[in-house]
């Protein structure tokens, strides 16, 4: 599937950037695990941490203060702020609970996904995961992927 997005991103002259919470990195290894990835792929943010989110890619502080950061509005806001921070076209983010315990009043496995399109529409889809924490966190880079593939490849 990375392949195929990298390609397609590739041909159609798009750069990418991810904005990760709860993955820790993953989304950002396993688009760098293509060969050639480096010719779309700028870079990936972290923001594991709630406060990083507001400080470094410009969530709400409000919001997060109010309502937590596993919430749609997030996951857009992480999506626009990585698209500006990293310079991209196309941004991918994620935030979400992996457990074992619950997060700002949500259980493990409730994530937000968002995809900032070139046009600047940013797209969410909440998941609702189940598993370990350790299958949580690769259904949600899976996820993040299939959303980026279907809107580039279609």
């Amino acid at each position: 599937m990375c392949a195929e997005l990298v390609a397609e991103l590739g041909r159609r002259g798009l750069t990418l950037g991810t904005c990760e919470s709860l993955t820790g990195g993953g989304l950002a290894a396993a688009l760098t695990s293509v060969p050639g990835a480096s010719r779309v792929f700028r870079g990936g943010l972290v923001t594991y941490a709630s406060d990083l989110k507001s400080s470094l890619v410009g969530v709400d502080a409000t919001l997060v203060a109010r309502e937590g950061v596993i919430n749609e509005a997030t996951a857009r806001q992480m999506a626009d702020g990585a698209s500006r921070a990293l310079g991209v076209d196309v941004a991918l983010s994620c935030t979400g609970v992996a457990g074992p315990d619950p997060q700002d009043g949500q259980p493990p496995g409730v994530v937000w996904a968002g995809l900032r399109m070139p046009d600047g529409r940013v797209l969410t889809e909440r998941l609702d995961l189940t598993g370990d924490r350790a299958t949580i966190r690769q259904s949600t880079v899976f996820a993040c992927l299939r959303l980026a593939r279907e809107w580039v490849c279609s």
